[in-house]
Parts: C-alpha cells; structure tokens; sequence
C-alpha cells in the first residue's frame, strides 16, 4: 500500500506558496485513484470467489449424474421376461448387491454421491461467507470512501477561499501604500513651489493624510486577514488533512485485513469439508477391502448351478453290426447269449446329451417361459418358484392391510354416520377377497410345482443315475427304432442324417423277430394330464387335458417324463403338465384305465 502523508510530512513539504499549484490537490487525486484501484482489486477477488462456486456446483452436478448413471436399473417387465428365458445372462437390481465386488461399486457410487455434497457445501460455504460478505461490505466502502473525500475537497475549497481573501486583502493594502507616497510626493511638490498658492497647497496636505489613512486601514484589514489565513492554514494542514488521511488510510487497512480474511475463510471453507470427504475415501476403501473373490464364486456356483446329472457315458456304436448280420445271423446270437448288449440296428446310441447340448425349442418360442418355469433347469427353476411364491405372498399381505383398513373405515363409519356412508367400502372390500382368494390359489399353485421340484432334486451325495432308457436294451422292432431315437431326444437335438439310417437299413428278417418278443418297458405309475400339450418336436407325445396315462419313467431332473398311451404310442411331456401317481402295481391297472381313458 502507498503510505499516506503524515503530518510531519505536510509540515515540511506543504507551504503556502504550494496552494497556488495543484500539488495539494494531488494529494488527494493520487489517493482517489489508489482507494479506487483497492476496490477494484476487491470487486476482481468477489468476482473470482464465485466462478470458483459455480465450478463447485458444476463438479458436483456431474459427480451426481455420473453416480446416477451407473447405478443399477429398477427391473422392468422386459428384463423380467429376458432373465425368465436367459438367467445367465442378466444380472438385475438385486443381483448387483448380491457380490462383493458389485456391493463395493455400488457403495462407491454412494460414497461419491456424498463426495458430490461436500462439493455443493463448499459453494454455498463460500457464496455467504465470502462473496456474500464482501459485496455488502464493498458498497460500505464506497459510501465511505466517499464522505472522506467530500471532506477533504470541502477542506480543500475552504482554505483556497482563504487564500484569495488574503491575495485581496494583500493587493489592496500595496495599491493603497503605492497611492499614499503619490499623494506624500505631491503634496511635498506643491510645498515647495512658490508659485502655488496656499489653498491648493493644503488641498495636496490633505490628500496625502487621506491616503496615508487608507494605506493604514489596508494595513490592517491585510494584517488581521493574514492572522486568520495562517490561523486557518495551520488548522487545515495540521488538524483537518491529516484527520481526513488518518480516516482514509484506516478505510485502505480495513479493506486489506478484510480482503485478507476473506481468502483465510476461502481455505478454511475447503478445510471445513476435508474430515468428510476423507470419511468418504475410507468408505471406498473399506468396500474394495470387503471385496471376496471366494465368496463371489460360491455365489455364482449357488445362483447358475442346473440340478442335472452328468451323463453316462456313450456306448460305441458297431457300423460293422449289419456285415456281420449278414455272413452269420448266429454271432448275434452267441453275443445275446454271453449277456452283452449289442447297439440296436438303426438307433442312435448316444446317450441322453440334450439337456447340454441344447435348450428346449418350447421355453424358446417368442422368447417366453411356462408359467412354472419347466424351461429352466431344476435348481433355477426351485428358485424362481420360491422366488414367485415369496412375491404372491407379499401381495396377500398387502391386499390383507387394505382389508383390515377398509375394515376398520367401515367401523368408523358405522359409529360415526356423519363422517361418512359405511356402504361405500363394501364394493372395495369384495374386490379385495376376490383378489386375495385368487392370490392363494395362485400360491397353491406354485407350492405344488416348489414341492414337486424339490421332492425330485437330487441329493449331493446320490451317485449319477441313468439319464434314459438307452442305456437298456431298446425296443426289437425296426419301425420303431427310430421313434425309440427321438423319444431319448425330445428337444429334437438328433443330429446324424437321416439318410445313413436309410442307407443302412435291411429287410425286417429273423433279426427282428428275435426281438419281438422283448416286453416293452413296465408301467411304474399313472399320471392325469393337467393341461393340453401339442408334441410337435421328434421323442414328445400330444396330450390333453384331464387324460389319463401311464408311466414307463420318472423325470431325472431333465424336466420331461416319459408316458404311455397305448402300446403303440409313447413318448415324452414336460413334468409340470401332468400329476404323477406312482404304483409300484400299476401294471395290474393297465386295462381298467385304459377302458377309461377310451
């Protein structure tokens, strides 16, 4: 800051010959100018302070929007039905904060979230403790700055008036002195001429006193203006100026200190939020440290698992078989007699793969499921039947807390006719015991299914068992052989030509009546069919609903029981659109059903 003039300063550079030339107003131009130069300096760090919150504000404008936007999405009816057909490949809201390392993610959008506010916090911190402060405190300084001046110019006319009085006073007392020594002069002039006479000499005599008389009030009027301007210059330069500095330079100080605490606040501002911000660090740090590659593992291993057996494992198949066929019908024989079984002519003896190799066409169709989830496998489909009875259970309890509201209205209403009419819930009510009866047949419904799923899992420890009836010799006749190929495939996932089996085939000889008299596989219970099933792929029968039939084998985890018609017709149909009763003496019930089922 430039130092202000003290009044030793004024003492000795300020003299009255110096208020003839603007140097005492220069004084206050240079002051005007370094006081206004302070604003300036002052309204520039305002200015400054807030572009820095509006970057605050915008820093945590996109802080929010970025945490936003990776946040995981609320299930839609659309990603419902995708994960219904393809569970493995969509992870949803719950699955997000189902691992580890996702709950760490997410408690790091969180965190930054917060991180975000701290931001929004240092803005406003600054917006009313600084910017907020220093413009009032600015318009303040001008009003201030202001009056200083005012005075100081005010000082500054009065003492130039002075000034002039004095000059005034000055030059009519040197014009006066100037015209008595004219008059003295003449006077004595006309004394001594001889030739003027006495009158005129008195006349000059007189004249001369007049103007000595003049030239003595001027005397004195110049001498007592001179004792009032010194009086004056002296009160100007040694009490009013430097009273008028002294007030200027403590405006110029406070507006330094106040500029100075201002950038002190600006630091303590971003000090204020740092424990809160280092609190939201050690969040995100304690989340990636909580992360558990383990359990993840385990997680995924419980979440995709299929509840399927292995597979047995693949016979060979003896393209050779029909050559031998033909040298000698008798090694047929002599291997049926050593007890091996041979692969049957015309089948495939792959073993029952489909449930690996391909998914099932009907869970595909329009990319929608079954209501029972018979299109997933065991393990998920149990889930998903928990999960969906879990769901129609939480909507009873809704619908039950309307109930029990509307209920206790109606109460109201019935002792208080005034607030109002206890009929007008009676229409509501129904409605909400027609949906709660729905609610539980519809929970009946997916008990049935839940308990019939996990009546058929299988426990860790059971030993693998066999996938289908392949394994065991197949049916004798040729025209069944291939029949017999597709009911081991019911999803249609055969895939050798057609034309090697044609290409291969021989006449229906001794060879297959060798095995016509093979008994076809035994009844192991009934079953009612609970809905319409169209067997449209290769291995599937066509049933309808209420029908009656049998069964030759249980569902092995693969989601289809094999069932008999007649002897002539069988084949596969998913479990859950029929109710299984096994008999271990459902053989003895072959022909009353039968004529039922007729």
């Amino acid at each position: 800051m430039v130092s202000l003039p003290h009044r030793s300063v004024l003492h000795g550079a300020v003299t009255a010959p110096c208020l003839c030339c603007p140097k005492g107003k220069d004084q206050f131009d240079n002051l005007e100018k370094h006081t206004q130069w302070g604003i300036d300096v002052l309204e520039k760090y305002i200015k400054f302070v807030k572009e820095r919150t509006e970057i605050e504000l915008s820093y945590a404008k996109q802080l929010r929007n970025l945490s936003k936007k990776y946040q995981p999405k609320k299930n839609s009816k659309e990603e419902e039905e995708y994960r219904l057909c393809w569970p493995k490949f969509c992870l949803l809201r719950q699955d997000f904060a189902r691992y580890t390392s996702t709950r760490a993610f997410l408690a790091t959008l969180n965190e930054m979230n917060d991180y975000a506010g701290q931001h929004e916090v240092i803005s406003e911190n600054m917006t009313s403790l600084i910017t907020g402060e220093l413009t009032r405190y600015v318009q303040e300084l001008k009003q201030e700055r202001k009056s200083h001046f005012h005075d100081g110019r005010k000082a500054q006319q009065h003492i130039e008036t002075c000034w002039k009085q004095l000059e005034a006073s000055k030059r009519r007392f040197e014009r006066d002195c100037k015209e008595a020594d004219r008059a003295q002069q003449y006077f004595e002039k006309m004394d001594a001429d001889i030739n003027v006479t006495k009158a005129d000499v008195e006349k000059a005599r007189q004249q001369a006193q007049l103007r000595h008389q003049m030239a003595e009030d001027s005397k004195a009027e110049y001498s007592s203006t001179l004792q009032k301007f010194n009086s004056e210059q002296h009160e100007h330069y040694y009490t009013h100026i430097p009273n008028i500095f002294q007030k200027i330079q403590e405006m110029e100080e406070r507006r330094i200190v106040r500029i100075g605490e201002s950038m002190k606040t600006f630091a303590e501002v971003d000090r204020q939020v740092i424990p809160i911000i280092g609190k939201c660090l050690d969040e995100i740090t304690k989340a990636a440290e909580s992360v558990d590659h383990k359990n993840d593992s385990q997680m995924v291993i419980e979440a995709f698992k299929s509840g399927f057996e292995p597979p047995g494992d693949i016979e060979f198949e003896d393209f050779t078989q029909p050559m031998k066929r033909t040298v000698s019908e008798s090694s047929l024989s002599n291997s049926r007699g050593d007890g091996k079984s041979e692969p049957k002519f015309g089948g495939k003896s792959k073993g029952k793969l489909w449930p690996f190799i391909k998914k099932n066409k009907l869970s595909l169709k329009l990319g929608a499921g079954p209501e029972d989830f018979s299109n997933l496998p065991p393990e998920q489909r149990r889930k998903k039947l928990q999960q969906k009875v879990d769901e129609l259970n939480r909507d009873i309890q809704k619908e039950l807390d309307q109930r029990d509201a509307l209920t206790k209205m109606k109460d109201v209403y019935i002792k208080n006719p005034q607030m109002g009419d206890a009929a007008s819930v009676d229409h509501r009510l129904s409605e909400l015991a027609q949906n709660i009866e729905k609610l539980r047949l519809e929970v009946q419904k997916f008990e049935g299914w839940l308990a019939e799923v996990e009546g058929r899992l299988p426990a860790r420890n059971e030993q693998p068992r066999r996938q289908s009836g392949m394994y065991e010799p197949q049916n004798p006749s040729a025209v069944n052989s291939c029949a017999q190929d597709r009911e081991s495939s019911p999803d249609g996932s055969y895939t050798e030509e057609q034309s090697q089996e044609t290409e291969m085939k021989v006449p229906a000889t001794d060879f297959d009546d060798e095995f016509d008299d093979e008994e076809p596989l035994p009844t192991i219970g009934t079953c009612k069919a609970l809905y319409t099933f169209e067997g449209q792929n290769e291995g599937t029968i066509s049933v309808a609903e209420g029908e009656m039939l049998y069964v030759i084998e249980e569902d092995k985890g693969d989601g289809w029981t094999r069932i008999r018609r007649n002897e002539d017709e069988e084949g596969y149909v998913p479990t859950s659109y029929v109710e299984v009763y096994l008999d271990k003496n459902a053989k003895d019930v072959y022909k009353p059903l039968q004529k039922i089922s007729e």
